[in-house]
């Protein structure tokens, strides 16, 4: 069921995968199992999904394929079962219930494939008394307890980009999940269908944080406790040129070495007393505000006082550890975070760019050997079929 491995791609090299395309959590999860080196084939609808970004730029769709399908078309359903039933994993990121409408849910899918690991990436799960709600992220995650978490008393909690919600509580817990059933299928040839949902995901990254409020060490309120920004010596600055410095000085030997440099020795022993935390911001407030953040990091730069400055999108890849470990690339004239974790046997890499809507049809009908996919109906010889499918959700 699996493709040929092809080296030098990654260790999911030979894996394939059906992406039915989306937006958000979904297409970020195929983009990391593509940069692990499996075949992802993306399954784009005429016309698109997408935010209003150029498919060019979208590299969350990079190092895959893509192919036109008209769900909604006759024979639209036939054609990515013909792929289902040669991959190894299908991930979309409908509401419940959609994927069955249109004759590709798990049912249909597991008929002909019976090893097919189904993962579905939604926001409030495939049950529950919001499941057919629509929402994005922030809401998603307003409910979990950790936006709730985040920012300064007295005023609204800031909105977190849709890091914490569609990717690390979605994409990867859809990853996670995904590949463990598929180790389950190969053991025992049964598939079987991963609900990730990202209020499900988001609540379990706070697992550490529920425990410490049982054992009464995390107070439920904002900027109140070690780690959310109530603790002075762990927390950002602003510098003499606004910008800023972020502090994480929290082991003793961590926190001696941050006051040294910071010249604060009258507070070596405020560390553990709290009531002397307001009149410790304040003081480190101060010092910070006398430099500019260049500066700053030329004092703290190879120490162990675990203070870094804080640098815009464009500046991360100029950094010198980051440069050199090349945790950023450019592939196609885009700077973009290369593949990630790093494997010592079996390296990832960017090795396409963006797949660009059916661009792939013909290639992956040939790879694939579903010659009923290539059969498309073409409009103006562009390779776009004339039927056009909504929007599904």
């Amino acid at each position: 069921m699996t493709a040929a491995t092809t080296p030098g791609h990654g260790p999911l090299s030979g894996v394939r995968v059906v992406e039915l395309a989306g937006i958000g959590p979904g297409p970020f999860a195929a983009m990391l199992l593509a940069d692990l080196g499996a075949d992802v084939v993306r399954v784009d609808r005429p016309g698109g999904p997408g935010l209003g970004v150029a498919p060019e730029h979208d590299i969350t769709n990079r190092n895959k394929r893509s192919v036109l399908v008209d769900l909604k078309a006759p024979d639209g359903p036939a054609r990515v079962l013909d792929l289902v039933e040669r991959a190894d994993i299908l991930i979309e990121g409908n509401r419940p219930g959609v994927t069955e409408r249109l004759g590709v849910g798990p049912e249909a899918c597991h008929a002909r494939n019976p090893k097919l690991v189904y993962g579905r990436m939604t926001g409030w799960g495939q049950d529950g008394p919001l499941a057919d709600r629509a929402g994005h992220d922030i809401a998603y995650i307003a409910l979990t307890g950790t936006l709730g978490m985040i920012g300064s008393p007295g005023e609204p909690p800031p909105a977190p980009a849709n890091l914490l919600g569609d990717y690390a509580g979605g994409s990867l817990y859809l990853v996670v999940g995904v590949l463990a059933a598929l180790h389950h299928a190969r053991v025992t040839g049964t598939g079987q269908v991963v609900d990730a949902a990202i209020v499900d995901g988001t609540a379990h990254l706070s697992a550490m944080i529920h425990g410490m409020l049982s054992a009464g060490h995390w107070q439920d309120r904002r900027a109140a406790n070690l780690l959310d920004g109530g603790c002075p010596y762990y927390g950002t600055y602003e510098t003499a040129d606004g910008k800023h410095m972020a502090v994480g000085a929290l082991e003793p030997q961590f926190y001696d070495e941050f006051t040294r440099l910071l010249g604060l020795a009258d507070f070596a022993d405020a560390r553990g007393d709290w009531t002397r935390w307001g009149e410790l911001r304040e003081a480190v407030a101060a010092r910070f505000r006398s430099r500019t953040r260049d500066e700053w990091t030329f004092v703290f730069e190879s120490t162990d006082a675990c203070v870094a400055p804080v640098l815009s999108l464009r500046e991360a890849p100029k950094h010198p550890h980051l440069a050199a470990r090349g945790t950023f690339t450019e592939h196609g004239g885009i700077t973009q975070p290369a593949p990630a974790p790093r494997f010592s046997e079996t390296p990832t890499s960017v090795r396409g760019g963006p797949a660009l809507p059916g661009a792939d049809t013909s290639d992956v009908a040939r790879d694939w050997d579903v010659p009923r996919l290539a059969d498309v109906v073409e409009d103006s010889g562009r390779g776009t079929p004339r039927h056009v499918l909504e929007n599904p959700q």
